[in-house]
């Protein structure tokens, strides 16, 4: 009798968080009015419009690494240079990216960003570990033909960054981490917890869950929200798969075991690190931002005012060409 009802309780659990989850992962356009970019930023999307591509309607291409066939989308590479590799968030596939970021960024580097395996169009069985994403990372990289690279980690990306340039320290020239913080740094264990109650909140209020996640409760973060929800939806046609339960919780596993991990000796990381977050990230608490200037010997710290987790995507038209001048430096 007792196996029963626990196997009641673990199919009714189940059964919400797959609700909350489909409500995550199938979101639904918003109609949201744009902020106004600076003259900056409009620069940027001239540019990209002058090279006939932008992040909305640039072609999704293919790369086999190992037995991965890896899904992943590039700009700029006329450029030349040294590439910034975007790795992204829990959850994201390609569509994910703020559109205002990655063209700001592209209008004057090589920026390409890839599905983690088994997640989006890339193949593979999800991974589970941080260590393994990094491991993927590289041989992604290594097989684009880049000798090194620039990083530009979001979230949970921020975290294979860091395990990048310890693995491979000479294939990194310049980080930048955005709402991430290091192995076993306070409250990242925590992560599925906060992620689960989001998801729910915004699966009852019928509202996109990174509205929660992402962004403030406070008005600026509302409307930034919004904002970037829809510029989320810009891209109409040939979008990615969207991400898998299984590769969604797979990946809730690597973030809780990151968040347990002993901590690693980042002094040994003597690259440039430029490190960003709001002020108020409920996901990775934002004082994970001020350990990881504290321990990494060449950093710096910008902390956005009224914003959450997703402060480079609120802030973005002050982010990007801050971001430019840190990896033109």
């Amino acid at each position: 009798m007792i196996m029963e009802i626990n196997a009641m309780r673990h199919s009714l659990k189940a059964s919400v968080l797959g609700l909350a989850l489909a409500a995550t992962i199938i979101s639904s356009t918003v109609r949201a009015a744009e902020v106004s970019p600076d003259s900056a930023m409009m620069s940027s999307s001239l540019l990209q419009q002058e090279l006939g591509v932008s992040w909305k309607d640039v072609p999704t291409q293919t790369i086999r690494a190992g037995e991965v066939d890896f899904a992943y989308r590039e700009l700029g590479k006329n450029h030349g240079g040294t590439p910034v590799i975007f790795l992204t968030h829990l959850a994201a596939v390609l569509d994910n990216w703020d559109p205002r970021v990655v063209d700001g960024i592209a209008a004057e580097h090589h920026v390409v960003t890839f599905d983690n395996r088994g997640v989006g169009a890339t193949s593979g069985s999800p991974s589970n570990s941080i260590e393994q994403m990094a491991d993927d990372a590289i041989a992604f990289i290594k097989t684009m033909g880049f000798k090194q690279v620039d990083l530009f980690g979001f979230s949970m990306g921020g975290m294979v960054a860091q395990e990048v340039v310890l693995k491979e320290p000479q294939l990194v020239r310049k980080i930048i981490l955005a709402g991430t913080g290091p192995a076993g740094g306070e409250g990242i264990s925590a992560v599925t917890g906060v992620t689960f109650y989001d998801m729910l909140r915004g699966f009852f209020t019928g509202q996109d869950q990174k509205q929660y996640l992402f962004f403030a409760h406070t008005p600026n973060g509302i409307d930034a929200g919004k904002a970037f929800l829809a510029r989320l939806n810009e891209r109409s046609e040939n979008r990615d798969k969207k991400i898998s339960v299984a590769a969604f919780l797979a990946q809730l596993e690597a973030i809780r075991a990151w968040g347990r991990k002993e901590p690693e000796n980042l002094s040994l990381v003597q690259n440039p690190v430029f490190v960003v977050n709001g002020d108020s990230d409920r996901m990775v608490p934002s004082k994970n931002s001020e350990e990881l200037v504290r321990r990494l010997p060449n950093s710096k710290l910008l902390i956005y005012p009224d914003s959450g987790h997703g402060a480079v995507f609120q802030f973005y038209a002050d982010f990007v060409p801050k971001a430019l001048e840190f990896l033109a430096q």
